[in-house]
């Protein structure tokens, strides 16, 4: 552990595990060599409107397209967005589709309510003619409300319907009120017969003339100011501390100033980073909407791609600032009268990467942090700002692959390939802390023995953490003033692709558990994405066993935990399966392989634990001997684990991954590990 403190009486914790054909297995925890405690930010979440991502996971909104973005024209007449920067295809909804002809709707410009354009619809005296969408999913007896905004023509009658089936009784029909000049706002309300998961949402009309319509909205009645119900509580579960948001490669084209005020009056966008339509309904005050419901700090990123230090600042005057201030008026007119106080502050987003809208040079970046900086700290002082690094180990041409060790990166140092050095070079005092992203994909390696590709598959991600602390110890040496002026880490983009399976679930073990080694300096970090910790579907959500990994962590090891050092016999071995993917090539986990072993105490001291990430398909047993301290009584165990390494947990299905909890004997003279589960093994000690 980098920097551990002394102060504390040593504990020593002797264990023997004894696989078949290996060596003893001795481990030493030692409390006389304790880490920073733990911040309330070890566990934080990343979000980002990446196409649909948030509006259909955690935003409420129903219905796709909902300002008409699009043409309503038929399907074979769908022109699909291009494909993005990183040569990914265009993000495609579901589309709004004519009723009464292929040429019944056509797509209005003059005095749009919200956008460029408005749907137009001919009537008839007698055959309905209008738009709808499908593919909508529905609960049973769950109300659902909804508001659209009408022009017309006093002769037209216009209703609208949602239908959960094709017979004529498999459905809610809503005739609206008659027609006034101007735009007008109506709302209407349904409560579906049956669960569908391809329901049908229709407006039509009939009589004469003509009617136009704008912003139309469907959600579930439970929303919460447009968040969903569901998933939010089930986010609140995370222990997480902080969420950054919005940030991502979609904040380097997006103008946060259209998405304030009036709702459905705020203009759709197209994100050209994704290549995905959006339609600026999540904007500042929602996003700090669901930061309150979520039970966590916002941590906001503002837009250094297109974006100017100007709008920066007025970005934080708008959310920090007083009422009395020019931006601060204008939240307060928005409803908001209070400041809401936001501390953490992140300026761009991968700047550096060849993907990045607005990318730009190490040396003319570091002159816009600077400008950034000193206009964000003129509306507000106290912030804590976050630039946007990357250590040389992310820096390498497009296209190209590597397995990065410490000596392959060394000529990167203080180059344009390092620019986490060139925040410390070149924008000093503007920053407390730097930012890291890193994500990661297992190799298929069907010829690997079915135990050692599982241990490397497991060990994988953790050895991205344990390149950033290496390479953070470089920088100690290159810039004293790090630990002096105490510039932190926030690791606050990370991922390891692959399904949400058991698994998958030992791999993020062992990540916390690496970030637990490097709290000195390590002192935030934040998953991609906070979505991505839970299956949903359109009608309900549960932990999937990602956010098990994050609920276990956050309540064990949570903010005031001190961990202390844990040395062992056995170093973890060289990476072996390195083809393809980049990885780093470094030996991440404890000298307890094949176990990852971290052990910590309470905030108060009165509780030792010990975290044990057993990626074997075998059970381990453990020998114990203690020094310099006792336990008294039984203890507790909570055990993540599922049938096999493929369990996972889905809507409407029993949990395939679960953490149990139970009773255990005093710590004696061994403790039985079971395969493939993390456990984590709380005692209380004598003071």
């Amino acid at each position: 552990m980098a920097r551990l403190r002394t102060g504390m009486s040593a504990l020593l914790f002797a264990c023997t595990i004894s696989p078949a054909g290996a060596q003893t297995l001795q481990a030493t925890i030692d409390a006389g060599r304790a880490s920073a405690p733990v911040t309330r930010y070890e566990y934080g979440m990343f979000i980002e409107p990446i196409g649909g991502l948030v509006a259909r996971t955690l935003w409420a909104e129903m219905l796709d397209d909902r300002k008409f973005y699009y043409p309503v024209v038929p399907a074979a007449r769908d022109v699909p967005p291009p494909p993005n920067a990183e040569g990914r295809p265009g993000v495609a909804y579901r589309k709004w589709r004519p009723i009464g002809g292929d040429d019944a709707v056509t797509m209005d410009t003059h005095d749009p309510y919200v956008g460029t354009q408005s749907p137009s619809v001919a009537l008839d005296a007698k055959t309905p003619r209008g738009l709808s969408q499908d593919g909508i999913g529905i609960a049973k007896g769950k109300r659902y409300v909804g508001s659209l905004w009408l022009n017309g023509d006093a002769g037209a009658r216009v209703q609208v319907r949602l239908a959960w089936g094709q017979g004529r009784g498999d459905g809610e029909t809503v005739a609206l009120p008659a027609l006034a000049p101007g735009w007008q706002r109506v709302t209407f309300a349904f409560t579906p017969q049956a669960d569908s998961t391809d329901a049908r949402f229709e407006i039509t009309g009939t009589g004469s003339g003509r009617f136009r319509m704008a912003a139309v909205s469907l959600m579930p009645e439970d929303n919460i100011d447009g968040w969903r119900a569901d998933t939010t509580a089930l986010a609140r579960t995370l222990n997480s501390g902080f969420w950054r948001l919005p940030g991502g490669n979609f904040l380097s084209d997006w103008d946060w100033h259209e998405a304030v005020g009036p709702r459905d009056k705020r203009p759709p966008m197209f994100d050209h980073a994704w290549s995905a339509m959006q339609t600026n309904d999540q904007g500042m005050d929602e996003w700090m909407t669901l930061a309150k419901l979520v039970g966590v700090e916002p941590y906001v990123t503002v837009n250094a791609g297109l974006g100017d230090a100007n709008s920066a600042a007025e970005e934080v005057e708008y959310l920090n600032g007083p009422a009395t201030s020019e931006w601060g008026a204008k939240r307060a007119a928005n409803g908001h009268p209070a400041p809401y106080g936001v501390r953490f502050w992140n300026i761009g987003n991968e700047p550096y990467g060849w993907w990045q809208i607005g990318r730009t040079t190490l040396d003319y970046f570091m002159m816009k942090h600077n400008e950034f900086a000193r206009a964000m700290r003129a509306k507000d002082p106290g912030i804590v700002l976050i630039g946007s690094g990357a250590m040389p180990d992310q820096m390498h041409p497009k296209g190209t692959k590597e397995n990065p060790t410490l000596a392959s990166i060394q000529h990167k140092f203080g180059t344009d390939e390092d620019w986490t050095g060139g925040l410390f070079a070149k924008a000093w005092g503007n920053f407390a802390g730097v930012s890291e992203h890193w994500y990661d994909r297992a190799e298929q390696r069907p010829d690997a023995p079915a135990d050692a590709e599982l241990l490397e598959y497991v060990r994988s991600p953790s050895n991205q953490v344990r390149m950033k602390a290496e390479e953070w110890k470089i920088y100690e040496q290159r810039f004293p003033a790090l630990r002096r002026d105490k510039i932190f880490l926030s690791m606050d983009e990370y991922a390891y692709f692959g399904p949400p399976t058991l698994k998958n679930a030992l791999a993020y073990s062992m990540v916390l558990q690496e970030m637990l080694r490097h709290t000195d300096f390590l002192t935030m970090s934040a998953f991609t994405t906070g979505a991505s910790t839970m299956d949903i579907t359109p009608t309900a959500s549960t932990l999937n066993a990602t956010g098990m990994v994050f609920k276990l962590y956050g309540a064990h090891f949570g903010a005031g935990t001190v961990p202390i050092a844990l040395d062992g016999n056995v170093p973890q071995p060289d990476p072996k399966y390195v083809v393809g993917y980049s990885h780093p090539q470094v030996k991440a986990g404890s000298a307890t392989w094949p176990l990852d072993m971290i052990a910590a105490l309470s905030a108060d001291g009165r509780t030792l634990k010990i975290a044990i990430v057993n990626a074997t398909v075998k059970p381990q047993t453990v020998a114990i001997a203690l020094q310099g301290v006792r336990t008294r009584g039984a203890g507790r165990r909570w055990l993540l684990t599922g049938a096999s390494l493929a369990a996972e947990n889905k809507v409407g299905a029993a949990p395939g991954v679960t953490i149990g909890e139970a009773r255990v004997p005093a710590l004696g003279r061994s403790l039985t590990v079971p395969a493939i589960a993390t456990a984590v093994y709380e005692f209380p000690v004598v003071r």
